[in-house]
């Protein structure tokens, strides 16, 4: 089993926000770095907010991971806890939505150069304990993998995500490994080689189709060249029982109360253990990158020889 070299960059001062080091940080995350955050720079509202969530257990059901707020709809899916119109309910949404409100202000200011060119996407609590969960290989948390969304495709947008640890007294234990430029050579084009471009009619009737309203209900009808290779690359880590076990890897230790930052489409990574996390995804806008070489679309891209998006 490889080992990589930890890619953490520890961020205690927030403060600092000369162009050039807002600009090192969104290049450190674009490279693969993780950047974290000792003391969460975005809190909880209050104690009672806290406590509220630590009370709350979803249930094992292999349907859902999480308990999720669609920034889009204002509304809550994946959770059993408690009936659609409750006032747990109500109050989960109203800390989720705060929290994703929260969470955007304060990267607008961090990571000035991307200028808020991302789609806010799901804020997620995580209440179940991650080790030794019983769920299907592909919904896996705790194997190696690299982020793809089978129903929202990102059409090349990066996958952006904010975690913090509000588990009182545990941390949350990760490991990762290569970054997507350092792995794909390693797997591509020989063991999963990216698609070839839709030929003009595929191209012309998927178009047709999404126009008529049928494609937002049918997400592989959205999905890139692009989209359907990062899906399939999705898989085929998790299920690459050699990659799995031998893969070069570092763990890495999040501790209560820390937050910590990740491009999860960039970065392979798994949840050993933890419970109790907050979560933001943003997906942010390719034109946005100040490092666009380390992007999986243009690594994929100069593999392939052609546009995949």
């Amino acid at each position: 089993m490889g080992v990589v070299t930890l890619p953490l960059e520890i961020v205690r001062d927030t403060t600092q926000k000369s162009a050039e080091q807002a600009r090192l940080w969104c290049r450190q995350l674009e490279e693969g770095n993780i950047l974290l955050f000792p003391q969460t720079p975005v809190a909880l509202e209050n104690a009672e907010d806290a406590q509220f969530l630590l009370g709350l257990e979803q249930s094992r059901s292999v349907l859902h991971k999480n308990l999720a707020y669609q920034v889009a709809t204002d509304r809550i899916v994946g959770a059993n806890l408690c009936s659609a119109n409750s006032a747990a309910h109500a109050r989960l949404r109203a800390i989720l939505r705060g929290y994703s409100q929260r969470v955007t202000e304060f990267l607008v200011g961090f990571l000035v150069p991307y200028q808020a060119r991302w789609q806010v996407d799901y804020t997620s609590f995580r209440p179940i304990e991650e080790q030794g969960r019983n769920l299907p290989l592909r919904k896996r948390n705790d194997l190696l993998h690299m982020d793809a969304f089978p129903t929202r495709p990102t059409q090349g947008a990066r996958i952006l995500r904010f975690f913090q640890n509000i588990h009182p007294t545990r941390p949350r234990e990760w490991i990762v490994g290569e970054p997507f430029r350092a792995l794909a050579p390693q797997f591509i084009p020989a063991s999963i080689a990216p698609p070839r471009a839709e030929s003009v009619q595929i191209r012309k009737m998927r178009k047709t189709v999404c126009r008529a309203g049928v494609g937002r209900a049918i997400p592989a009808l959205q999905r890139s060249p692009y989209d359907r290779f990062m899906l399939r690359f999705h898989n085929f880590l998790k299920e690459n029982s050699g990659y799995q076990s031998q893969g070069a890897r570092a763990a890495i230790s999040f501790p209560p109360g820390s937050s910590w930052m990740i491009y999860t489409d960039t970065v392979p990574h798994a949840v050993l253990s933890g419970q109790y996390a907050l979560e933001q995804t943003f997906l942010v806008a390719p034109q946005a990158m100040v490092a666009p070489e380390h992007a999986p679309l243009s690594v994929l891209e100069s593999i392939v020889g052609q546009r995949l998006v």
